[in-house]
Order: structure tokens, then C-alpha cells, then sequence
């Protein structure tokens, strides 16, 4: 726009015209750039880029997408998404809703009726009630669960592309790229309910907005990932408990390794970022090396991130607690997280032990945190709240981070996170 602006100054229209769409970089050949977190270790990370002009694909529903993702095969691919695309449309295009998925007679009323935990008991659910609830999930599942192969790279246009209603799922694929894109609400019609004989139970969802599952060098990058369309704050309560309609944000299990996510936008969400997929997962180690840099967390009430096994750096993020808060780091067992200039704003409830928790865990090193503006040392506020009840933390996680770029003190990096990070802010 700018060289268009100097023609009409000099009244060069004529002689000078710049085609809108020679304004915009391409991002869709960007690479991960050198050190850039674990990601770039080895080979880096460079997604679609060798792809060739044939598989270079403009996608504007979901119909385009699900063709250019070619069932998740290895072939190099960029895919820009240019506007919204629904995943929950059938392939004439036309809006799908839970109604349309349900099959074999299920409906949530029956459902509730069969497995209440006062007549049913503790037992997991089982018979045609359940059967059909899996039938009628198995139906959404076509329609969302996207897969994405290696050497892909899937990109935003401009600053509003949007994916709604999708679980983008990167599974034992290597050398990926996600970026520029707001993708939200991966919302299950069907959540199943699980009894716990030493508890309430609670209901479980099937679908991340992005899940890594035996991913290997991966970049996410200036994405926004949230609920919006249907918070879980707004949804009913059943058997004491919210009924909730999504999973994680972004969760990096199975053994998934060397994943960079950088300048992004966690919002309005419960559990935003699982990393490692339990605590007999022995398998996991030696894997889960994550670096997180530069992303908001607003509003998210816990797993910012919650680590099992993984080496993961933590360093120059913001994050923005609402009154609906249980934790931000999730110490858990094996994790060796290596926390660096963290900003934190809470409100007046909420405690600096309040941002760790731990299970099992046993280390957590951390420096530079500020806690609404103020230099706080957490590790040692958090082991001198916990003493009575929760062994103390080391600061020995093992390992010292050496793929990363500048690490800016955290009132630096609060200020430009609140500037850059998310979809459409790509300089």
C-alpha cells in the first residue's frame, strides 16, 4: 500500500500499479529460524517449503482442506486458509450441529437417565446408551479430526483466518509448520462420562484444537487457540459436574520431540497445554523437548503448561489470570521445566505459590519472574507455602537450555507479547 501511496503523490498511477496481493509476504515458505528453540535442533524445522508449485494450495472450506491435506501423507505441502473454514460441514457445505451427528437412538437425556452415578454406580458406562453415544461420536470425528502429515506447512491469510470446530492432529509425522491462524472451539458433541470410585467423576472430551501425538520437529507459531463459539463456562452441570465440550488447546504427547511454539494466544479455555501423556509413560523419556517463548496465556485456568518427562523451556511469556484459576506450571513426574523471564498478572486472590503445582514433580528451575510487576523468587515462595503438605522443589532440573534466542527481561517481554502475540500479527 505504501508504494501505491508515493504513485498517487507523484501522479504515477498509470505508470506505477502494485497488485494488492504483491503487498503481502508469503509466509508460506518461511522456516523455522536457526536456534529457535528445540525445534530447530538437528535439521530444524521447514514444513512445506521444498513443496512444488502443484502442491501449493489455497484453501476456503472444508471440502479444499481436507483434499490438500491428502489424508495426512508425507508429500511437501503448504496449505493457506484464506477465511473461515468449519469443519463441521457436510461436503456440499451446508452447517452441521450434534443433532445431525447422533445415530443409533442416542440422546442426552437417556444418556444421563442411564448413567447416573446414584442408580448406576461406579462402574464405566456400557450398553446400547454408550454404544450409541461412541457410534454418534465416531460420526463427528469424520467430519473434525484433520490430519496433518510431514512436510506440511498450514498457514494463515492475512489477519482473519479462522478454523473452527477442527482437531488438527499431527500424528507420528515430522517437520510441520502452523501459523497465522485463529483455530477454535473443537467442540465434542459427545462427551463420555467417567465414574471415579474415590470421587465425583467427570465428564471427557475427545478433542484437542491441536494434539502432537508422535510428532517430531514441529513449529507452531502467532496461532490464537481458544473456545469461542462455546465457552465451558457457559455449559450446564451434570452429576455435579461441568459438562465440558473441549480438551486442550495444544497438547504434545507420545513421545512427541523437538517442537518450537512461539508468539501465540492461549485464551478462555481450562486445560490449554499437556505435555506427556502419563506418569508410566516411561517411553517418553529423552523426548518432549519443547520451547515455549513469547506466548499469552489469558484467562486459561491451568496447564501453562503441565509437563511430565520433557525438557521444556519456558521463557519470555505473559500470562493473565482471571478469577477462575487453579495453576499455570504443572511440575509433574520426571519434568525438568527451565522457567525464564515469565510475566504474571492475577488478581488479588490469587498467591505467587498459586502459579506452580506440583505432582510427583521434583525440580523447577526458574529465574526472572515477575508477579504483577514486581520481581518475585517462586520457587521459594512456592516451597515455603507447600512445606507442611508437598516436599520441596530443586532448582536442578538437569540441563540448561542452549536453543533459544534473546531472552529479554520479562517487563521487555510482557510489553511485546501483549503487542505480537496471536493470529495476524506476523510482522
Amino acid at each position: 500500500m505504501r508504494l501505491r501511496q508515493l504513485a498517487v503523490a507523484a501522479g504515477l498511477v498509470g505508470v506505477l500499479c502494485v497488485p494488492a496481493h504483491a503487498e503481502a509476504r508469503d509466509i508460506g515458505r518461511d522456516t523455522l529460524p536457526a536456534n529457535d528453540g528445540w525445534a530447530a535442533e538437528g535439521a530444524g524445522t521447514t514444513g512445506g517449503a521444498a513443496a512444488d508449485d502443484a502442491h501449493v494450495f489455497t484453501v476456503t472450506d472444508r471440502a479444499e482442506l481436507v483434499r490438500a491435506l491428502d489424508g495426512g501423507s508425507d508429500t511437501p505441502k503448504i496449505i493457506r486458509i484464506a477465511g473461515t473454514i468449519d469443519a463441521n460441514t457436510d461436503d456440499d457445505g451446508d452447517r452441521l450441529d450434534c443433532s445431525d451427528y447422533a445415530t443409533g437412538g442416542y440422546s442426552l437425556k437417556k444418556y444421563l437417565a442411564a448413567y447416573d452415578p446414584r442408580t448406576w454406580g461406579a462402574a464405566k458406562p456400557s450398553g446400547p446408551h454408550e454404544e450409541a453415544r461412541q457410534a454418534s461420536a465416531a460420526r463427528q470425528a469424520e467430519r473434525v479430526v484433520l490430519p496433518v502429515g510431514s512436510h506440511t506447512t498450514i498457514v494463515g491469510l492475512g489477519d482473519s483466518a479462522v478454523l473452527k470446530g477442527a482437531s488438527l492432529q499431527v500424528r507420528n509425522a515430522d517437520n510441520v509448520i502452523i501459523r497465522n491462524l485463529d483455530i477454535r472451539d473443537a467442540y465434542d458433541c459427545f462427551p463420555v462420562w467417567q465414574p471415579n470410585t474415590g470421587g465425583l467423576g467427570d465428564w471427557k472430551t475427545a478433542y484437542d484444537t491441536i494434539w502432537l501425538a508422535g510428532a517430531t520437529h514441529v513449529w507452531v507459531d502467532h496461532v490464537t487457540l481458544s473456545d469461542k463459539g462455546h465457552p465451558d463456562a457457559a455449559e450446564p452441570t451434570y452429576f455435579a459436574r461441568n459438562y465440558l465440550r473441549h480438551d486442550g488447546l495444544l497438547d504434545i504427547t507420545n513421545g512427541s520431540d523437538l517442537v518450537t511454539v512461539s508468539w501465540s494466544r492461549f485464551a478462555d479455555h481450562d486445560k490449554a497445554m499437556l505435555i506427556g501423556s502419563g506418569d508410566t509413560a516411561t517411553g517418553d523419556r529423552g523426548k518432549l523437548r519443547v520451547t515455549l517463548h513469547h506466548n499469552a496465556f489469558e484467562s486459561v485456568v491451568q496447564r501453562a503448561p503441565r509437563v511430565r518427562f520433557g525438557q521444556v523451556h519456558v521463557y519470555n511469556n505473559r500470562y493473565e489470570i482471571t478469577d477462575d484459576y487453579r495453576y499455570s506450571l504443572g511440575v509433574s513426574t520426571e519434568s525438568k521445566i527451565y522457567a525464564e523471564n515469565n510475566a504474571f498478572h492475577a488478581p488479588g486472590h490469587v498467591e505467587v505459590a498459586d502459579l506452580v503445582k506440583s505432582w510427583n514433580g521434583s525440580a523447577l528451575h526458574q529465574s526472572g519472574t515477575l508477579f504483577n510487576g514486581f520481581p518475585v523468587d517462586l520457587l521459594m515462595i512456592y516451597n515455603a507455602y507447600n512445606s507442611g503438605s508437598e516436599r520441596d522443589l530443586t532448582d536442578d532440573v538437569g540441563w540448561t537450555p542452549a536453543l533459544h534466542g534473546r531472552i529479554d527481561s520479562a517487563a521487555a517481554a510482557d510489553r511485546a507479547v501483549a503487542r505480537g502475540a496471536g493470529a495476524g500479527r506476523i510482522p
